[in-house]
């Protein structure tokens, strides 16, 4: 079993063979914590050598925990060549009664850590790549002076990751609106601008109205709508579907926005993204009184978590100051 297939087999497993064999598989009282975490990363990160990297341990030393655990069950619970490492059906079912646990020590211990100390411990955080690395990396060094005792692991890609299985603590979502059984918080509210650096604009045609982009060559983003075409609408709510075309296709948007830096033409980006720039005069905004965007007029950064009853203090120390620091 290929461990990109253990979410599907799980389902599986918990709803069928767990409740018709409920003993198939014992968890033992000899296991601590990190033997139990220590198979959750494995198959997270899919190789022993990228555990032991990650835990700052010999790759030997994996190999000998896992050894240890399977001899205990009496099972084996990888299948290990030269090439690939997969689950076995036994270290699926082994997976899915161990989750459920480790999360409850783990929420435990946090619990047992909020009433009398100050938050600390591993935040996993997950955002896409531009967000993280131009509205989160920019304020860590203010977050980390507040919370010394906190450690930040941020998963930027513009993937988006599965909460449970990814063991992701917050993550951040670009969307009109979030689905799933999660928490969700409004971070802020994002709108987009159609911009140009000052060089560009100097020399080329007007950007006033909507129907001028169609004498640019714009900066596109590779998604569908965003490639195609932009939607316009003023204070009448008048929305002008306009057609938009270009030699440029970029990802992700930090890409997009380093283009429009370079004077390479217009380009639709997110207000979060490109505030400095326009303070600083390096972009300038076209097509002034218009509302624009490419999918929806209405979305917004969220503040995303598993669903549970509690918030360890970790963060709630990170969701108080991104919600504080938005503006800066």
């Amino acid at each position: 079993m290929k461990i990109s297939d253990v979410d599907r087999f799980i389902h599986d497993v918990t709803s069928d063979k767990l409740r018709s064999a409920p003993h198939t598989i014992a968890i033992s009282a000899r296991m601590n914590f990190n033997d139990l975490t220590l198979i959750q990363d494995i198959v997270r990160l899919g190789s022993f050598a990228a555990v032991a990297r990650q835990r700052g341990v010999d790759p030997s030393s994996i190999g000998r925990v896992v050894a240890g655990i399977e001899t205990e069950l009496a099972v084996r619970l990888f299948s290990r060549t030269t090439r690939r490492m997969e689950l076995t059906e036994a270290g699926a079912l082994y997976l899915a009664r161990i989750a459920p646990l480790t999360d409850e020590l783990e929420r435990a211990r946090e619990e047992a850590r909020a009433i009398q100390s100050e938050p600390r411990g591993t935040l996993r955080l997950s955002a896409s790549a531009t967000f993280g690395q131009h509205f989160i990396v920019p304020r860590l060094a203010g977050f980390c002076a507040a919370y010394p005792e906190v450690a930040i692991e941020g998963l930027f890609s513009d993937t988006i990751v599965d909460l449970v299985a990814d063991r992701i603590d917050l993550a951040i979502r670009l969307a009109p609106e979030v689905e799933g059984d999660y928490v969700v918080s409004k971070l802020m509210d994002t709108r987009y601008r159609v911009v140009a650096s000052t060089e560009y604009l100097a020399k080329a045609p007007p950007l006033l109205r909507p129907e001028d982009i169609a004498s640019h060559r714009a900066i596109l983003f590779p998604f569908r709508d965003f490639r195609s075409r932009w939607l316009f609408r003023d204070a009448r709510n008048n929305v002008i579907d306009q057609p938009v075309a270009g030699d440029i296709v970029l990802s992700p948007a930090g890409a997009i926005r380093d283009a429009a830096l370079a004077g390479l033409g217009p380009a639709l980006l997110p207000d979060w993204l490109i505030r400095g720039d326009l303070e600083r005069g390096l972009l300038s905004t076209c097509i002034t009184g218009w509302e624009v965007t490419a999918t929806t007029f209405q979305t917004a950064a969220w503040l995303v978590y598993p669903s549970r009853s509690f918030v360890p203090g970790k963060v709630r120390a990170m969701i108080d100051y991104l919600k504080g620091a938005r503006s800066d």
